[in-house]
């Protein structure tokens, strides 16, 4: 994968950083903006409960703050954005304790996705690296998402026996030509131009024109003005060349259909698609796919991150999340054993007991 370049930005000598340079999260004024950058550079920026909870107590202050005019989110030193959360304490959650610290990371995460979403203030995402999971649901709420030549963005989760989740069954299921569906069930990688192509970025920048972006925001210049002036010609989008195939066999909501059509394309993008879902796991497949399109039928971003949150609650304990994260990221054989192990042997009771209501105590709320 390509490096990642570093933000461009310095500290000011003003700054007052929460919990110090140090922290996990970077907060400071400039001008008209607050800035939040991710400061986990060990971990690409992966999100903890304690980043979470910062950011949303910072994002609150803000709000009332009559100066602070726009929100900015970058990452600091080292590759970026944002590459997920933390999933290490959610496979301990599943195996050490019924997942209770699991589900207070999954509320908190989804209570901050929630805020950026329904945020009065603009904000801007400087998705200027590794754009993945968690990076995902702290980007797209954004009304301005800024991509780079370094951008990687995905959906990975079906690879670990997760689901895409902090908001990826809105984000995704809004998409044209079931692209979407596409990258819920492969996690397949864009870069910054397939983003822009696919309104998951609504600008393209050279990176090295994100400091005089950011300073001229904070400047109180106009947003969309800034970036449209220092925006860039992205090449050509590599994935549009798929965009029909996409749209054909990523048509069906249950996996067996989608599995099925490509097994009836004898061209080697299917071949390459077909080996990778089989690779997936078949029960987070079948969760991606019902959620997306149960998303379709939510009233507000609220209720889905209500559902997100019970499929969550479910899937932490099932056998397939702390297995998948074992054969990904613990052992790293990439050999997970699933169970159940075929698309066959999920059935709609075992969907319907994943997406069932949570005692009314423990379903989610927003902030």
């Amino acid at each position: 994968m390509t490096t990642d370049s570093l933000s461009g930005d310095t500290l000011p000598a003003d700054a007052v950083p929460a919990g110090g340079l140090d922290a996990e999260i970077l907060t400071r004024r400039d001008g008209v903006a607050g800035i939040i950058s991710l400061n986990r550079p060990k971990a690409i920026h992966a999100l903890t409960l304690g980043m979470s909870e910062s950011m949303s107590h910072a994002l609150a202050a803000w709000a009332d703050d009559a100066e602070v005019k726009a929100i900015m989110i970058e990452h600091s030193e080292g590759r970026g954005f944002c590459s997920g959360g933390d999933i290490n304490l959610l496979r301990r959650s599943a195996l050490e304790d019924h997942g209770i610290e699991g589900r207070r990371f999954f509320r908190a995460e989804y209570q901050l996705n929630h805020q950026l979403f329904i945020y009065d203030k603009p904000v801007v995402a400087f998705m200027d690296g590794v754009t993945m999971g968690g990076g995902v649901g702290i980007s797209q709420p954004a009304p301005f998402r800024v991509a780079t030549e370094h951008t990687r963005f995905a959906m990975p989760e079906t690879g670990i026996g997760l689901f895409p989740d902090v908001g990826g069954g809105w984000y995704l299921s809004r998409l044209d030509g079931r692209l979407g569906q596409f990258l819920a069930l492969t996690g397949a990688r864009l870069d910054g131009a397939e983003c822009l192509w696919a309104g998951l970025a609504t600008h393209y920048l050279p990176s090295e024109a994100l400091p005089e972006a950011k300073r001229r925001i904070a400047a109180g210049h106009e947003i969309g003005g800034v970036l449209g002036a220092l925006s860039d010609k992205a090449p050509e989008p590599r994935i549009a060349a798929h965009a029909a195939q996409i749209r054909k066999h990523f048509a069906f909501d249950t996996l067996e259909q989608v599995l099925a059509s490509l097994e009836s394309d004898d061209s080697e993008w299917a071949a390459r698609e077909l080996a990778t879902l089989r690779t997936k796991s078949p029960q987070a497949c079948k969760i991606a796919l019902r959620q997306l399109a149960t998303s379709l039928t939510l009233d507000n971003f609220a209720q889905n991150m209500a559902m997100e949150y019970r499929i969550g609650s479910h899937v932490l304990v099932l056998p397939d999340f702390a297995e998948g994260v074992r054969a990904v990221i613990v052992d790293k054989d990439h050999a997970p054993k699933w169970n159940p192990s075929t698309p066959e042997d999920v059935t709609e009771d075992m969907l319907d007991a994943i997406f069932a209501p949570l005692a009314p105590e423990d379903e989610w709320r927003p902030i």
